[in-house]
């Protein structure tokens, strides 16, 4: 319990830190654009190919849950266009960019600590978690919910097109079922998700290689901590944002 309370305390005051000292602007600026680069276009085609066959999957499995005939077929777009917006795009979305873009923040973080870059940087009186951790955590609030706008449109696209080949339904009676249901709000919810999430995957990616400690093989293990803690803590914050606002 006091290992927690300790690697709570230290996260916040890391977070904190980021905030003090900022660097010239045109230096930010740059550094922001190149990691929206690595977490936005990098992340394109893994959730690409996610999104289309989840969204196909969860519409063989719906349509082979409901078979009764007194229930219609247009009941499989309103049940996986809600599912999409509401949970799939944005957590299935962000636990795989977990994977990929957190440990990949992780490695190169804790490899720049293990090799005495950052205190360089410290010697040289830059804010070090300001200048690695800052245009990280503002290019994925700015890229991931990007990826998840994507990934809910070809989620549904997905399921139109797996509805069409296998000839379960039309696709403008899985259409006419996703707009009876939607709601503008299940986007402000799965927009809020992609926030809250793209902040917990960039943070605590960036928190768990600035405090590496030892050699290359304490790197790959911060690496695994940071996907580790970013899916328990995307979870639990999925349950509390599904709670407050639903």
């Amino acid at each position: 319990m006091n290992k927690l309370f300790f690697e709570l305390g230290r996260y916040i005051l890391f977070v904190r830190s980021m905030f003090f000292k900022p660097e010239r602007f045109k230096v930010f600026f740059e550094r922001t654009i190149h990691e929206m680069n690595n977490i936005g276009v990098g992340s394109f085609g893994i959730v690409t190919i996610i999104s289309v066959f989840v969204g196909a999957v969860t519409t063989l499995q719906t349509a082979y849950q409901l078979v009764s005939p007194l229930i219609p077929k247009k009941v499989i777009g309103t049940i996986v266009s809600d599912s999409s917006l509401l949970e799939f795009a944005p957590t299935i979305t962000c636990l795989v960019l977990a994977g990929k873009v957190g440990a990949n923040i992780a490695s190169e973080v804790g490899n720049m600590r293990v090799t005495e870059q950052i205190d360089a940087l410290e010697v040289m009186g830059i804010n070090s978690s300001g200048f690695l951790g800052l245009p990280k955590i503002i290019a994925g609030v700015i890229m991931i919910p990007c990826l998840i706008i994507v990934a809910n449109f070809l989620m549904i696209s997905g399921g139109i097109l797996a509805a069409r080949m296998t000839d379960l339904m039309p696709p403008n009676e899985f259409i006419q079922g996703a707009r009876e249901t939607f709601k503008l709000f299940t986007v402000s919810v799965s927009m809020t998700k992609a926030l809250v999430f793209a902040f917990i995957i960039t943070s605590m990616s960036t928190y768990e290689g600035y405090f590496t400690e030892g050699g290359a093989l304490e790197v790959g293990e911060a690496g695994t901590r940071a996907v580790t803690r970013s899916c328990v803590l995307i979870l639990f914050a999925d349950f509390i944002i599904a709670k407050l606002m639903l």
